[in-house]
C-alpha cells in the first residue's frame, strides 16, 4: 500500500505543471452494492465548557432578554437544526474528567461552584448540567453523546449517571431524577469512558487505561433500552498506533462500542499561526495537517481491522478541526478564533475522509461548536453568524446516511516551497430517493483544476451545482458583514453525453447533485 501511494506521488510529482495547466483529473464512480453507508453521526458536533461555548453561547439563561427557550437561545437551536447536526458531544474535552454530574442537577441556586482548571481558571456554576443538555438535545432532535468521568471520578459515579438518564423503573438514580423533574427518561445512547486518557484525562499509559475501561464498562449496563449503550474508549492522540493495538488487544470487542481519535490541524504547537492574518504557507501548512487524517484513519482502521475483520466497532474522530492563535484581545484560554475560507477549505477535505471511510468511521465531531476552535456559530452578545464551516457542513449534510459511491482518481498536486499536497479532493454517495451527490473540494490557493467525472451508468441526467468561494483565502463572516460566505449556485461545469466537466476555483467547496 505505502508503496503504491509512492508511485503515484511520483508519477504525479513529476506532471505537475501541466496537471495543473493543461490536464484534467479524471474522477471515476462506482454503484458499488456493497459500499457502506454514510452515517448521520460522522456530522456531529462539540460542545465543551471551555470559553463562551456554552455560557455566552448555547446558554443564556431564562432571564435573559436574548431570546431563549428554557436558557438555551433560540437562534442557536434554529440554526442548528438547519444544519441537520445528528449528535451533539458534552460536557468535555479535558473539562469531563473533572466534571461531576451531580453538581448540575437539582434547584440551580443549591448547586456547588468549581474552578475550571482546564480553561482560563474561571468559576463554573453548574447551572447548565444534565437536564439542560439533554433536554436541549431533544430542541434539536439530536442524540447526546456524553463524555463520562474517568481521570477524577468513580465506577459508581459513571454508572449513577447512566442510570439517572435512562432507566424508567424504580431506582435511586430514577426516584432522583424524578424529584427533578423529569419523569421519562432520556434514553442516551452514545457514552464516553473518559476523554484523552493519555493526557489531561489521567497521563495514563495504553495498558493502564485498558484495565480502567474494562472496570468502568463493567458496571456500565442499560438492559432496558433497545439496543443498550454505545460504550466509547478514549482513543489515541494523533498517530499513537501503540495506544490503538493495546486497546484493541485487552479490550473484549463484545465491551467496545467505538474507539476514538483526535486531531486538531494545527501548524505548529509552539507558534499556531493567526486565524485571519495567515500567509500561503501557513494556509498550506494548515492543510498539510488536516490532510494526515487520511493517514490516520487508513492505519488506525488497519489496527482494528486484525482485532475486528467485521468491524462491530465503530471508530470515532470525536475532536478534528483547525487550531490557531486566539483572536487578538481575547482571553487565551477561551480559544475563540475567527473562521475563514482556510477552514471552509479544511472541512470539505476532512469530511470526504470521513465519507470514503464510511466502513470503519462512523462517528465524528468538529470540535467545537460556538465560539471556541472550528466553530460552526460565532456569537457577540445578541448577535449571532454562521461561518464558513457551518455553510459546509450544511451542504454536505446531503451525504447523512446515504450510500457511499467509492471514488477514484490521480489528483493533481499543489505546491508551495518545493513541497506538495493533493489539490483536489472527492466522494460520492447516493440517497433513498436516488440522488447523486457529489463532493469537491480545491486545495489549491491559485490554480483552478479541471475534473471530469462519467456519470452515464448512474442512472441521473440532470445536474445542479453549490459553491462556497470568496476573493480572498482570508475571507470571513463578521459581524458587520454576516454574509460575505455563503452558499451561492454553481454553473462551471458542463454535462456533455453523460460526462461531468467541471472548472473548480481555486479554495473551494463544491457540491453536484444529479437527479
Amino acid at each position: 500500500m505505502k508503496k503504491t501511494f509512492l508511485i503515484l506521488f511520483v508519477f504525479t510529482f513529476c506532471n505537475q505543471i501541466t496537471f495543473a495547466q493543461k490536464e484534467t483529473t479524471i474522477v471515476t464512480l462506482k454503484n458499488d452494492d456493497k459500499a457502506p453507508t454514510i452515517n448521520k453521526n460522522i456530522y456531529g458536533h462539540f460542545a465543551e465548557h471551555l470559553g463562551r461555548c456554552i455560557y455566552g453561547g448555547f446558554f443564556v439563561g431564562d432571564t435573559s432578554k436574548i431570546p431563549n427557550t428554557k436558557g438555551v437561545r433560540n437562534d442557536i437551536i434554529a440554526a442548528l437544526k438547519d444544519l441537520k447536526i445528528p449528535n451533539l458531544r458534552w460536557p468535555g474535552g479535558c473539562f469531563a474528567d473533572t466534571y461531576h454530574w451531580k453538581d448540575g442537577i437539582g434547584p440551580q441556586e443549591q448547586r456547588p461552584t468549581i474552578v475550571n482548571k482546564w480553561w482560563g481558571g474561571v468559576t463554573e456554576d453548574n447551572s447548565f448540567g444534565t437536564h439542560d443538555f439533554l433536554n436541549m438535545c431533544e430542541l434539536l432532535g439530536t442524540e447526546p453523546y456524553l463524555s463520562g468521568n474517568v481521570g477524577s471520578g468513580t465506577v459508581q459515579e459513571l454508572a449513577d449517571w447512566v442510570q439517572y438518564t435512562n432507566f424508567s423503573g424504580k431506582s435511586p438514580m430514577s426516584d432522583l431524577r424524578k424529584k427533578n423533574g423529569r419523569i421519562e427518561p432520556w434514553k442516551v445512547k452514545f457514552w464516553g469512558i473518559g476523554n484523552e486518557a493519555w493526557g489531561c484525562g489521567g497521563n495514563m499509559t495504553a495498558e493502564y487505561y485498558a484495565g480502567e475501561y474494562r472496570k468502568f464498562a463493567t458496571f456500565m449496563s442499560d438492559w432496558e433500552n433497545t439496543g443498550g449503550i454505545t460504550r466509547i474508549a478514549s482513543g489515541s492522540n494523533g498517530d499513537d498506533y501503540n495506544w490503538t493495538e493495546v486497546l484493541m488487544k485487552n479490550i473484549p470487542l463484545n465491551m467496545l462500542g467505538g474507539l476514538g481519535v483526535h486531531h486538531y490541524a494545527v501548524i505548529n504547537w509552539n507558534k499556531k499561526g493567526d486565524g485571519v492574518d495567515f500567509t500561503e504557507e501557513q494556509y498550506f501548512k494548515t492543510m498539510q495537517s488536516a490532510l494526515k487524517m487520511e493517514e490516520l484513519v487508513t492505519k488506525h482502521g488497519a489496527i482494528m481491522d486484525k482485532y475486528d475483520p467485521e468491524k462491530k466497532v465503530a471508530m470515532l474522530v470525536d475532536e478534528w478541526g483547525g487550531w490557531y492563535e486566539v483572536e487578538k484581545g481575547t482571553n487565551p484560554g477561551f480559544l475563540y478564533q475567527q473562521n475563514t475560507m482556510r477552514d471552509a477549505v479544511l472541512a470539505g477535505s476532512t469530511l470526504n475522509i470521513f465519507n470514503n471511510h464510511a466502513d470503519r468511521v462512523k462517528m465524528a465531531n468538529l470540535a467545537q461548536c460556538v465560539n471556541v476552535l472550528q466553530a460552526v456559530i460565532l456569537t457577540d452578545k445578541a448577535k449571532m453568524i454562521t461561518t464558513p464551516t457551518y455553510h459546509v457542513m450544511k451542504i454536505y449534510a446531503v451525504h447523512q446516511d446515504a450510500k457511499l459511491l467509492p471514488v477514484s482518481f490521480q489528483s493533481p498536486l499543489y505546491t508551495v516551497n518545493g513541497e506538495t499536497l493533493p489539490a483536489v479532493s472527492a466522494s460520492a454517495s447516493k440517497d433513498k430517493n436516488g440522488a447523486i451527490h457529489i463532493s469537491l473540494v480545491n486545495v489549491d490557493a491559485k490554480n483552478k483544476n479541471k475534473i471530469e467525472i462519467d456519470v452515464k451508468d448512474l442512472g441521473v441526467k440532470n445536474f445542479t451545482g453549490t459553491i462556497i468561494t470568496s476573493a480572498k483565502l482570508q475571507d470571513y463572516n463578521s459581524f458587520d458583514t454576516p454574509n460575505k460566505i455563503v452558499p451561492t449556485v454553481f454553473k462551471g461545469f458542463e454535462n456533455k453525453k453523460g460526462k461531468l466537466e467541471i472548472i473548480i476555483p481555486p479554495f473551494s467547496v463544491v457540491v453536484l447533485e444529479g437527479k
